[in-house]
């Protein structure tokens, strides 16, 4: 990596200009060996430069930070990376949407989520079960189930995994009846539920003393 990164800073003196695509290489080589310091640095060279950085380069570099813990950081970049006027990327924003659920910053995730449409980059059956499952996941299902139902007003149709994480969110929570109907729209939409699914909504509804309901 030194070697790469002297020849590239001695390229003007062996005659071939500084160019995006080399610099492109080299910041998506050091983010991906953990050294996102100097990938940040080569990256902010570029203005100096005179070049723009390319989507892979936003990408890579969002995706470092994103494992160092730094999602705020991320999606800032995204932010810029907007600014400059190029093409949203979804793989990049999925990235910071885990990265932020990993760290328990849920409303972060959510407004990231919301932000996304505004942004030119229409959150996909992916992101939004990132948000549904990582809402389940630290015990807030019922925000879960907001996420689900507004996702068809938004041009996203819920899935299978979409909804087996909200009714196993609300089982572990012991709101049955709710699980129950998200259970039955779940079955008329054609999907096949896991029996685990019905396990756990027998298993409640004879916890609380009422008579075992066959699910449909």
């Amino acid at each position: 990596m030194v070697k790469a990164l002297a020849l590239l800073r001695s390229a003007p003196s062996l005659g071939v200009p500084h160019s995006a695509p080399a610099h492109a290489v080299l910041i998506r080589a050091l983010a991906r060996s953990g050294d996102v310091a100097g990938a940040v640095a080569l990256f902010n060279r570029l203005p100096r430069l005179g070049l723009s950085p390319d989507p892979s380069s936003y990408r890579a570099l969002a995706q470092a930070l994103c494992r160092r813990g730094q999602a705020r950081s991320a999606a800032s970049l995204l932010d810029g990376m907007l600014h400059r006027g190029l093409p949203a990327d979804p793989l990049a924003y999925a990235s910071v949407l885990n990265a932020l659920l990993r760290k328990r910053r849920l409303r972060d995730a959510y407004r990231l989520l919301c932000r996304m449409r505004t942004r030119g980059c229409t959150p996909d059956v992916a992101h939004y079960n990132t948000v549904i499952v990582g809402l389940c996941r630290e015990g807030r299902p019922t925000d879960a189930c907001k996420v689900l139902d507004d996702m068809p007003a938004n041009g996203c149709s819920p899935n299978l995994v979409s909804y087996a994480a909200v009714v196993q969110g609300l089982c572990s929570r012991g709101v049955f009846d709710r699980a129950r109907g998200y259970l039955d729209e779940m079955v008329g939409k054609g999907f096949a539920p896991h029996f685990s699914l019905f396990h756990l909504l027998i298993k409640g509804f004879a916890v609380l003393g009422r008579p075992r309901r066959r699910a449909r």
